[in-house]
């Protein structure tokens, strides 16, 4: 059987894995797209995720295309959080493609941020989405598809940046940052 040349294009554009992606000039991976170095478990323990491909069970999880996927049909109310602390000249930028159900967290600088397509008009959910979060001059605005969702006042002059696993189905790529000096 032989494919259209469009079929086998869209084939080849969606095997395209995270770790072939190239960062804006300025910023720099977060997520490598072959496991969870430079993450960690966040709790008592605050487990090392380098070098390993899940965390907690298999709840996050880094597929074979690069992404960082939430899996609902693990159970837990979980987070994993980066290694490095981020500042308030900060940017961190990602996308991610919520799936039915979808209200999972970020935290940055002491602002909890929840992904539900339900209270996001600007989500599309079971798309590709994008997201900035961008923190200057102790302000901290987060930005979905270009439209500003919601600003706060940054607490603290630094922390990691964390996802929280909390209720349905997430997926996250090219998960990137930008540090002002």
């Amino acid at each position: 059987m032989r494919l259209p040349f469009a079929a086998v294009a869209a084939l080849l554009a969606a095997t395209t894995v995270a770790a072939d992606f190239a960062p804006e000039p300025g910023f720099q991976l977060l997520l490598n797209g072959k496991d969870l170095t430079g993450w960690k478990t966040k709790g008592k323990t605050g487990e090392s995720l380098d070098g390993k491909a899940e965390a907690h069970k298999g709840r996050f999880k880094v597929s074979k295309e690069g992404v960082l996927v939430i899996d609902p049909a693990v159970k837990g109310d979980v987070y994993i959080g980066t290694t490095q602390e981020f500042g308030k000249e900060t940017t961190i930028r990602f996308d991610f493609r919520p799936g039915p159900g979808c209200n999972n967290d970020l935290f940055l600088l002491g602002s909890k941020f929840d992904i539900n397509p339900k209270q996001l008009k600007m989500v599309k959910e079971n798309e590709w989405n994008t997201m900035d979060i961008a923190s200057s001059g102790g302000t901290t605005v987060f930005k979905i598809n270009g439209e500003t969702a919601r600003t706060d006042k940054a607490k603290g002059e630094k922390s990691p940046f964390e996802i929280r696993a909390e209720f349905g189905p997430i997926e996250i790529r090219h998960l990137r940052t930008k540090t002002e000096k």
